[in-house]
């Protein structure tokens, strides 16, 4: 029962993180596109770059943090699953980009790490969840 509870904290808290750290990005293309794009050095060139920034960085981020902060306090499980597979492919991309066009830079490899990061220990988190509620159902 302890490890349960061990592991619904530490959950929460990996998904609470994560949204934190997507509601940043999500704020940044809200308030400022061109800001988001500069980090990987793009220049923004007509306001239909600035809208889809705008809609998929801040829009679609702010949905992602809406429904991480609902699954962080009513299925954990889910909000698990779903970081997995978006730190994963995330990751991923990351990765085909390398193969297929060659080193990253410095903000592409440090989000390559930081995003591996997450997708591991995401994982672990969600195996042991798992592992824990086999053992209390049996």
């Amino acid at each position: 029962m302890k490890q349960h509870k061990t592991l619904r904290i530490l959950s929460r808290i990996y998904i609470i993180f994560s949204a934190i750290s997507l509601l940043y990005v999500s704020i940044m293309a809200f308030a400022s596109p061109q800001a988001v794009m500069d980090l990987v050095q793009v220049k923004l060139p007509n306001p239909d770059s600035f809208s889809s920034i705008r809609g998929v960085y801040g829009g679609v981020g702010l949905t992602i943090v809406v429904m991480l902060l609902r699954w962080a306090f009513r299925d954990e499980k889910q909000g698990l699953l779903f970081l997995v597979m978006l730190w994963g492919f995330y990751a991923l991309s990351r990765l085909m980009t390398l193969g297929m066009e060659g080193p990253l830079g410095a903000f592409g490899q440090q989000w390559l790490m930081t995003e591996s990061f997450l997708f591991i220990a995401g994982a672990v988190l969600l195996f042991f969840q798992a592992r824990t509620a086999r053992l209390e159902r049996a």
